[in-house]
């Protein structure tokens, strides 16, 4: 496979986000299952990250998880697996964290592939814990999502983008609380 990266997925309007759904810790199983069972030992870790992964949050209905391996920029490793198991790569960004993007179907996923030790890791972790343990952010960062939900959308990156301040300054929230002893953060 090229190394190029990929183009960005079209979101075609709006972005959808429903409330919380608590068939969604379920459905990461059946999607880690797969991941799995497609790849053994060479999955070192599957998680259950993103909105999705946080009890009350709205979200996409899109699971996220992520997928740690040795080396993401090794696709010869795992993306013909991933790929006879379901999975599409969508998403190669070499420049960023040599992050990759399968996305799967029933249910609706993306599987964001890093190599061991990457700090976006530990980030999307701190995240969500910090969601978790905060009822103020959770809300803020819900009205936030739902807000730009309302906008039409040439990307579904462009959305992403647009919660990028938000999301700063919750990060910024919870590193602190990383830093106070609260959270494991990677």
């Amino acid at each position: 496979m090229s190394e190029e990266s990929l183009p960005p997925e079209s979101a075609g309007g709006r972005v959808e986000v429903v409330d919380y759904d608590p068939a969604w810790p379920a459905q990461f199983e059946a999607v880690a299952g797969r991941v799995r069972a497609a790849l053994g030992r060479a999955a070192l870790a599957v998680e259950h990250v993103g909105s999705t992964s946080v009890p009350g949050l709205a979200a996409k209905p899109v699971i996220d998880a992520n997928l740690t391996v040795a080396d993401s920029a090794d696709e010869a490793a795992y993306a013909p697996a991933l790929e006879a198991a379901g999975f599409r790569l969508v998403v190669r960004e070499p420049e960023w964290f040599e992050h990759r993007m399968f996305k799967g179907a029933d249910p609706v996923a993306n599987l964001h592939v890093f190599s061991k030790g990457c700090p976006e890791l530990s980030t999307m972790r701190l995240m969500r814990d910090w969601l978790r343990a905060s009822p103020q952010d959770l809300a803020l960062y819900a009205r936030t999502k739902r807000a730009l939900a309302q906008q039409s959308w040439a990307r579904v990156q462009d959305y992403a983008d647009a919660k990028g301040a938000v999301v700063g300054e919750i990060l910024g929230r919870a590193r602190a609380w990383a830093a106070s002893g609260g959270g494991s953060g990677d």
